[in-house]
This record gives structure tokens, C-alpha cells and sequence, in this order.
């Protein structure tokens, strides 16, 4: 008979992300190879997980078209040489959907119906841009003013938390997106990265072969006076310009999430342990304070307050959707506990994989500090929403950190 269960992440891994478009790097890479090249590579750095025993593999994709099509979960498991008789499905809440992959995997081990998934996400912004091109929104939408006309303009929706907030101020948002970036090229340079990439054969216009082994988007050199200078595409005299954005970008994510009974049989070391997650919906038109409320309702499940969380891994879709939340928290834009590697701005947003980027990088810093508790990762999400799921670290010692 199956039994409530504890569900813990015991490993991720994902491709390095690459800038989308004719000069990124995976321009000639299908979406759904990034997926395989991910998977391969955990499964290989995680021997002790039997392939056969994976009871379902959840794949999240933002456009379910052309080479992101054809039940992603599935064609990715027998593409990664999975036996057949492992099933998978594919999954769709836009920037969200790693993160729902994984949570609705976390649900299924839960209640004992499953001991292994597999859950991640890709995203191939290159040859699948977000602009609306393979989608027929409902005219519903806009004929009785359900959602603003624009409000699928990512950019938009963040100049709007502008206007409602003016105390976040394009001075912050900048210096947020400056020290991601900073804060990235610091964490490459020590090594805590390299670990947790898979290593991408790539081809270029002419035919040649490359290997893809970093992130292709960051800017270390990016500078206060800089960021002042560049235009804001959104909107004339707006806020949002390119250096306060993740950029768009292609790559994909998994992750190995087993039940307690699994962990203990297989004698596997879990990373993390899900507490709670919660998801909620705001007004299309500021989707980036989605995982304010999102955030509030998996502490209260928790029975967690924020003071309890001693890291954040916070999606930088935009640096005002991060600087919205940590105010609303009364959380300084530069605390420490936040996005200590740099974010999205820096490493890029391949929306519907960044869920479990955030989720590898929560676990190797859980590793790094056994004083630290409990972590949160959360994001927002488009057309409204906002994700958030708490974790803990099972490293944790009760000894307070030496300053």
C-alpha cells in the first residue's frame, strides 16, 4: 500500500545557457538535444539511480512547437536511452514550467505513487522567440478587458511595477543588474558552476564544431554609468532597459527526484528536501509580483516566517521583480543571502528550464553551508503568476557561521 513520503532533490544538472538568435552558440542545436545532452549527463553522474526504476520523467516547455513539440518528457527519455518502459509528458507554465515539473513530480512522489522522476525543462528562445508568432490568444482577453492588450510584453508588465512602486527606482534596478552580473563572473572564476554544467558539442554557420562549457551571456564589465546610458526598448524615458533584463536565451535543466523509501533502499545522498511549494496569480499586467503572494503562501504552509530562509535563489526575469519582492519583505537589495552567484541578468533565462537552474544552485550552496536551514527558490511568471518552493538543507548543523 503506498505511504505519504518525504520527496528530496537529490541532483541536477543543466547545459550552459547560450544567447538566442543566429550568433548564440546553439543556433544549430535542437531544443530538444539540449534536454537529452542534460539528462545523459546526470544519469551518468548518478550511477546508483537504476534507469528502470524512473517511474515518470516531466520535460516543461514555454512553446510546445517544432523541435519542443511531441511530448517532450517522453521523446527526451527514449532520446537519452531511458528504457521504454519509463513514461514522460510535457508541461507549460511559461517562465515556471522546470519549476511546475518538478512540484508536480514532488505531488506524485508524495502520495507514494512514485519513488524516481525525472523532472526539468528546455527552452530554444532562438528558434522559438516569445513573441506571440505560434499562439492565437483568446480575443476574449482584450474585447472584455480581462488582460491589458500588451500584457504578454514581459517588458511592459515590468515597467509597470515601476509606475505602481515608485520607491524602485531605475537607480536600484540598475545596481541590482550590475552585481548579478559582477556576482556571476565571481562564482565562475571560484568554480561553482563548472560543476553542474553538461558540456554541449555546437556547430557554427560554417560547418564547424565547437563545445559549449559556459554560459554565454554574462557581462562582468558592466558598469553603474553604463547601464545609465543604455536605451529602454519598453517604453520612451522608461525604467527597464537591457542591462536590468535577462536576456534571451536557450538551455535546458533536470533533476533526479526520489521518494524516502528510494533514497534509503538506494542509499542515495539527496542535495535538498522540498518543505513546501505554492503558486498564486496576480494581475497580468504586473506578473512580476507573482511570487510575492506565491512566496507568503508556501511559508504559511511551512509554518516558515521570511526570517527563516537563509538563502534565496530568486528569478532576475527582471531586476524589479526581485527588488519588488525583497521589498515587500523588508530585504535589503544587496543582503547577502540573495542570489550570492548573480541570477538570470548574468546567466540568462531559457524560461520554461530556469525552475531547476535556480534549484542546482540553492543545492550546491546548501553544501557550502551547513548553518543555513532552509532555502527558498521563486520566480514569476507570465500572464500573472508567481512560483515559489521552499527547501532544506539536509547538511544542516545548527551552528551559527563564523563571521
Amino acid at each position: 500500500m503506498a505511504e505519504i513520503s518525504d520527496v528530496f532533490f537529490v541532483d541536477g544538472m543543466r547545459t550552459p545557457f547560450g544567447r538566442a538568435g543566429e550568433k548564440g552558440m546553439y543556433w544549430n542545436t535542437r531544443a530538444d538535444d539540449l534536454a537529452v545532452k542534460a539528462t545523459i549527463g546526470l544519469m551518468e553522474r548518478n550511477p546508483g539511480v537504476p534507469a528502470d526504476r524512473i517511474d515518470d520523467v516531466a520535460v516543461a516547455a514555454t512553446s510546445q512547437t517544432g523541435d519542443q513539440g511531441l511530448t517532450l518528457g517522453r521523446s527526451v527519455a527514449l532520446l537519452a536511452g531511458l528504457p521504454q518502459s519509463v513514461p514522460g509528458f510535457a508541461i507549460d507554465r511559461m517562465c515556471a514550467g522546470a519549476m511546475t515539473s518538478v512540484t508536480t513530480m514532488a505531488g506524485s512522489i508524495g502520495i507514494g505513487m512514485y519513488d524516481l522522476a525525472l523532472a526539468g525543462g528546455v527552452e530554444h528562445m532562438g528558434r522559438h522567440p516569445l513573441d506571440g508568432s505560434n499562439v492565437d490568444p483568446n480575443p476574449r482577453f482584450v474585447a472584455e478587458k480581462l488582460v491589458s492588450a500588451d500584457a504578454l510584453n514581459m517588458g511592459i508588465t515590468a515597467e509597470r511595477i515601476h509606475d505602481r512602486f515608485p520607491q524602485l527606482t531605475k537607480e536600484r534596478a540598475d545596481r541590482f543588474g550590475m552585481l548579478s552580473q559582477h556576482k556571476a563572473q565571481a562564482a565562475y572564476e571560484a568554480g561553482k558552476f563548472q560543476p553542474d554544467l553538461v558540456s554541449v558539442a555546437t556547430k557554427d554557420a560554417t560547418g564547424a564544431w565547437g563545445l559549449a562549457t559556459e554560459d554565454e551571456g554574462r557581462r562582468p564589465e558592466t558598469t553603474m554609468e553604463g547601464l545609465a546610458a543604455l536605451k529602454t526598448p519598453f517604453r520612451p524615458h522608461g525604467r527597464v532597459t537591457a542591462g536590468t533584463s535577462s536576456p534571451l536565451t536557450d538551455g535546458a535543466t533536470m533533476s533526479i527526484l526520489a521518494g524516502g523509501g528510494a533514497v534509503k533502499e538506494l542509499g542515495l545522498a539527496p542535495k535538498m528536501k522540498l518543505v513546501s511549494f505554492a503558486f498564486a496569480g496576480v494581475a497580468p499586467e504586473i506578473m512580476g509580483v507573482g511570487p510575492i503572494p506565491s512566496t507568503e503562501k508556501a511559508l504559511r504552509k511551512a509554518g516558515l516566517t521570511i526570517g527563516d530562509i537563509g538563502l534565496f535563489e530568486l528569478n532576475e526575469a527582471f531586476a524589479i521583480q526581485v527588488i519588488s519582492l525583497l521589498d515587500h519583505f523588508g530585504i535589503a537589495d544587496d543582503d547577502a543571502r540573495v542570489n550570492q552567484w548573480g541570477g538570470a541578468i548574468a546567466l540568462g533565462h531559457p524560461l520554461a528550464a530556469s525552475g531547476v537552474r535556480l534549484m542546482i544552485q540553492l543545492a550546491a550552496q546548501f553544501a557550502e553551508r551547513p548553518d543555513v536551514r532552509y532555502g527558498l527558490t521563486a520566480m514569476c511568471v507570465g500572464l500573472g503568476q508567481g512560483g515559489s518552493v521552499i527547501w532544506e538543507n539536509p547538511h544542516f548543523d545548527g551552528k551559527k557561521r563564523k563571521s
